[in-house]
């Protein structure tokens, strides 16, 4: 278990309220690190959008992002915050604008209004004279809104005019930089004069959160030390364009993982390219794994399970810690209104005699299961003592009863059963059932 001690101090930062989510802040007051993901459904296409958003916020996401491309888009967006309404679902819905941003929020007042908050790219607001324009139209209807607004630059979408400026004022050093670390320049140098435009035209400070993300380990990495020791705005944390499958989860964990360590991000989104006709809400657990796993967060039970060897032939174990954790994530929406602190709960699934006991008596409650050659018996530990030894076809089945029943007593101060042979007849819902 990771101790408060071992933990990373958090950057102070100004706090900012996205509707009724408080993001960054300082000390104790701190909000907690947040999740953040995005849709990839048509905004236009209302009901298909309230249930993705539905989909995403009932795995975990505490803010989520829309597309407002079009004005279509623009005229979805209060019937959606209806329809989550409707679904008792107060997840903060952003807008996310890019190039006619100014228009859409001009044009559609309902939409200004029905939105948490904007994410505005200030490389995507217009060049030239047009930039300081657009975006500022845009900063004032956030003022008028009382929202506020993630300044948002991106590396595949830089401010040409800014980028031009600093790579020009680099080639006249006598040590030029290289053409990289001027871009990772610009980057920063685009979120903070951006930050203080907005400021100038009337924002107060504790309405903006800056982002900067590229699509590379490194320079994240470089990019986002240099904006923490630069300003005291909250950071939202992501690579960007991550990739699919394990690529995209090791590129983001890997970058974010470091930031995060050294105290730096208030919200973090892993963008995962999902499989064709893949679950959006992979993105939500990959981020909240992250989290929980360097002891920042907790958000859902884990399962630790051993990777299997020569010991351990048969798949009954990998088998149950899969199906175990897929049921604990989905009984998450039930226990957490009902029993407090179970998203601490540490669960172990282990495959053989060598370290089964040991990690199994380390977990709140954890099974060991025969490897090859030992003998067919299945003992239980729960907080460090043996309570049971199970045997015979249906150890899923009472591993998972006695799991209800932890909870009940540990979380719910329900005076059941603690052991298999007390259970006269348990409450079981099929392991195989779990989603």
């Amino acid at each position: 278990m990771t101790t408060s001690a071992l933990l990373p101090r958090r950057r102070d930062t100004r706090q900012v309220l996205i509707d009724h989510v408080r993001v960054g802040g300082k000390g104790v007051n701190a909000a907690p690190i947040l999740v953040q993901s995005m849709t990839n459904t048509d905004t236009a296409d209302i009901q298909g959008t309230i249930d993705q958003v539905f989909a995403l916020a009932n795995a975990g996401s505490e803010v989520v992002r829309i597309t407002v491309n079009s004005p279509e888009a623009a005229a979805a967006v209060a019937a959606i915050r209806e329809g989550l309404d409707k679904l008792h679902c107060n997840v903060p819905l952003v807008g996310d604008f890019h190039f006619n941003g100014h228009k859409l929020l001009r044009d559609y007042p309902d939409c200004a209004k029905a939105l948490a908050k904007y994410r505005i790219n200030p490389g995507n607001v217009g060049r030239g004279t047009k930039h300081d324009t657009q975006f500022t139209q845009m900063i004032e209807i956030a003022i008028r809104e009382n929202k506020p607004v993630r300044i948002g630059v991106n590396w595949g979408s830089l401010d040409q005019d800014l980028l031009g400026r600093l790579m020009d004022a680099n080639a006249a050093l006598s040590q030029p930089k290289t053409a990289q670390a001027v871009m990772r320049d610009a980057l920063v140098a685009s979120a903070l004069e951006s930050a203080a435009l907005a400021e100038h035209v009337g924002l107060a400070g504790d309405k903006i959160i800056l982002s900067c993300k590229v699509s590379d380990v490194q320079d994240l990495i470089a990019v986002y030390s240099d904006l923490a020791a630069r300003c005291d705005y909250p950071l939202h944390l992501g690579l960007t364009e991550a990739g699919m499958g394990s690529k995209g989860i090791v590129a983001s964990t890997a970058a974010m993982g470091i930031l995060l360590q050294q105290g730096i991000g208030d919200t973090v989104r892993v963008s995962l390219t999902p499989e064709p006709g893949g679950d959006r809400t992979k993105e939500v657990i990959v981020a909240q794994e992250l989290l929980q796993t360097m002891g920042l967060r907790q958000f859902t039970p884990l399962v630790t399970a051993c990777p299997g060897c020569g010991r351990t032939t048969s798949t009954f174990f990998q088998e149950l810690a899969a199906k175990t954790q897929s049921y604990l994530r989905a009984q998450m929406p039930i226990w957490r209104e009902k029993h407090a602190g179970v998203e601490g709960m540490s669960v172990a699934v282990m495959g053989c005699v060598v370290n089964g006991p040991g990690e199994s008596k380390m977990a709140n409650i954890g099974i060991s299961l025969p490897g090859t050659g030992e003998l067919p018996v299945a003992p239980v530990y729960e907080d460090g003592k043996k309570t049971v030894t199970l045997k015979g076809d249906h150890i899923a089945e009472e591993f998972q009863a006695l799991l209800d029943a932890y909870v009940l007593r540990t979380y719910g101060g329900q005076n059941v059963p603690r052991t298999a042979a007390e259970l006269a007849e348990p409450r079981v819902i099929p392991i195989t059932a779990a989603r």
